[in-house]
């Protein structure tokens, strides 16, 4: 009777320490999970934060920089920013150098990604890295490089200076994005369209061109944010004609600052929704920047 009292007692005991354990690690996973909660909401307001205030103040009222929140409601800002002559022109530039950029850059690097995709592996790794090389440089070194070897030859366009600076990041862009979309494509596929009577040419555009068009896109998205977004590179490259719209910002700010900005801003931000929502009209944009790797 006394050993059935004893084990009773040490499996009673047992039972009560499991539950207390298991009380404990479900209060130490909750503890963890609202930590991790926490964390993301502090996150999410530090990014949007300044986005928030931007777009409020660029709605401001007042004729000048004034305390936050405004009192009052206006457009009167992006009035300005449409009709001043000298953000507008920039603005002008920037769209067309981005788009520039962007093509020319998703035709190199999707040419270029295709032949080092072909490439044997003790050759690939090598030439990879050069290409992607300009990715590793500060802007301000590319720039300055630029400006020594474009003023000697002293024979291009303003514009077409910018649009050789841009290129030199741009393209590493293309072509590790498009390098990704076609690591994932099967050989076999390419070989199968080659014996069943297609030529080299068919074979890319029927079988390697619609399966890799999503990494294509993602690389032709990186370029065209880069070239609106540059600084470093186009501050060297510019003059008093041709100049794109961030150097125009910086150049204003410095001379006088006002809520001129905030709408030039809150500008290219809705610009940015636009062509995000056509990217995801068209292509859709889960597949062209969460996916892009097809593998057979």
């Amino acid at each position: 009777m006394f050993r059935n009292s004893g084990a009773t007692l040490v499996f009673r005991t047992a039972r009560v320490m499991g539950r207390r354990a298991l009380f404990s690690k479900r209060h130490a996973d909750a503890g963890l999970t609202w930590c991790v909660k926490a964390i993301i909401g502090l996150t999410a307001v530090f990014l949007l934060l300044p986005v928030i205030i931007t777009v409020v103040m660029s709605v401001d009222s007042r004729d000048y920089l004034g305390s936050f929140p405004p009192p009052s409601i206006s457009m009167h800002w992006f009035d300005r920013f449409f009709h001043n002559a000298y953000l507008w022109p920039a603005f002008h530039t920037s769209l067309l150098l981005a788009i520039a950029t962007t093509a020319v850059a998703t035709a190199i690097g999707t040419l270029a990604a295709l032949g080092i995709s072909r490439m044997s592996p003790h050759l690939r790794d090598p030439i990879t890295t050069a290409f992607l090389a300009p990715l590793m440089l500060p802007g301000i070194t590319i720039g300055f490089a630029l400006v020594m070897v474009l003023s000697a030859v002293d024979v291009l366009p303003t514009f077409y200076k910018l649009l050789a600076g841009h290129l030199i990041v741009a393209v590493p862009y293309t072509i590790r994005m498009t390098l990704i979309g076609l690591s994932g494509i099967s050989r076999t596929l390419r070989e199968a369209a080659l014996i069943l009577g297609a030529n080299e040419r068919q074979a890319f555009f029927t079988i390697t061109l619609p399966l890799a068009k999503n990494s294509i896109a993602a690389g032709a998205i990186f370029a065209f944010a880069f070239s609106m977004d540059d600084l470093t590179i186009s501050l060297f490259l510019s003059d008093f004609n041709t100049y794109p719209l961030p150097v125009a910002l910086v150049s204003l700010m410095r001379s006088s600052f006002d809520l001129t900005l905030a709408a030039a801003a809150v500008f290219l931000m809705g610009l940015t929704i636009v062509i995000l929502i056509m990217l995801d009209r068209v292509l859709g944009l889960d597949r062209v920047i969460g996916h892009g790797i097809y593998r057979a």
